[in-house]
């Protein structure tokens, strides 16, 4: 047995906002994917995956979900005869681990599940988030549900509110010299302490109004700046964003990166900004040389996303 693939996914703009409401964009990654496979015997990772997705079907089990229904007897079946989630995309990174193998247990084991091939309507688009939502909150404590949404869909989704996603086209990648990267921060984040942190920043009245006039506004404007194709007005707007998330998100970026963040908005040779909820894993990169960039960040592990 050997699942379709599901594929990670970044999001560009949007992380930390989409929970108070303003817009995001989320994108497929196919650098990494992950597909549900069988073995008779499991060893190291493959049987860790199998122990999860037992804890993950009862979760399943024990929890009611508006829209959709679940063929709970394949499902243990198949985990008793050792299925597991087999996954190049790495964990703890904010990319979208627990989101891919939401979105192939769906799609294996959801009854009278919406497709890929249907027309998707705005309806059908937040009642695919609201399932995922609930079915990923199991990894998380507190799911958007837009990973597994993306990651499902394999198309690039903007969030304009909750109520308010659509599917989008992106500007199709030009060989210029600008580019969208990843940094790695080889250390491992976790997505639930991070967004605690934030809820209870969001106690603070003047962090609140941060988020409503400089993020959020930032973020809708580089979101905007980005699909549009204004390549001039995004790289001002993502350095003032890169400004923000490093003054305001601090306890987000990992000690020995605020300086490495700090030197690409006094150098420009590239801005950083949170990928996923932060803490680890990886950080996004923004750049209009990425040769430059490269130089100036040759310590680092860095992988292309998008080219400009």
């Amino acid at each position: 047995m050997k699942g379709p693939l599901f594929y990670a996914k970044i999001l560009l703009f949007g992380e930390y906002g989409i929970i108070k409401d303003s817009k995001g964009l989320a994108i497929p990654f196919n650098s990494y994917k992950g597909a549900l496979k069988s073995a008779t015997t499991l060893t190291g990772e493959a049987l860790k995956s199998n122990k999860s997705l037992y804890n993950f079907y009862h979760y399943l089990q024990g929890i009611e979900i508006d829209g959709v229904s679940f063929d709970f007897s394949s499902l243990q079946a198949d985990i008793e005869n050792g299925m597991y989630f087999d996954s190049s995309i790495p964990q703890g990174y904010g990319v979208g681990s627990s989101g891919a193998l939401v979105a192939s247990i769906y799609d294996k084991y959801a009854n009278n599940k919406i497709t890929v091939l249907e027309n998707l309507t705005r309806d059908k688009l937040l009642s695919l988030k609201h399932i995922f939502s609930q079915m990923e909150s199991f990894f998380h404590g507190k799911s958007s549900g837009l990973d597994p949404l993306n990651s499902y869909l394999s198309i690039p989704i903007l969030i304009n509110s909750k109520e308010n996603i659509e599917a989008t086209g992106i500007p199709s990648q030009k060989e210029g010299k600008g580019a969208v990267f990843l940094l790695d921060s080889e250390q491992i984040g976790e997505t639930e302490p991070m967004v605690n942190i934030f809820m209870n920043k969001m106690k603070n009245e003047g962090f609140r109004k941060m988020i409503s006039e400089e993020f959020s506004a930032h973020t809708d404007a580089c979101i905007e700046d980005f699909l549009q194709g204004n390549i001039k007005s995004l790289f001002h707007n993502v350095k003032m964003l890169s400004k923000v998330v490093l003054t305001n998100f601090k306890p987000m970026i990992p000690q020995p990166f605020h300086k490495v963040w700090e030197k690409g908005i006094q150098t420009n040779d590239y801005y950083l900004k949170l990928c996923g909820s932060g803490g680890g894993g990886y950080i996004l990169g923004f750049t209009e040389d990425y040769d430059k960039a490269k130089k100036s960040l040759q310590d680092y592990r860095l992988e292309l996303v998008y080219r400009f």
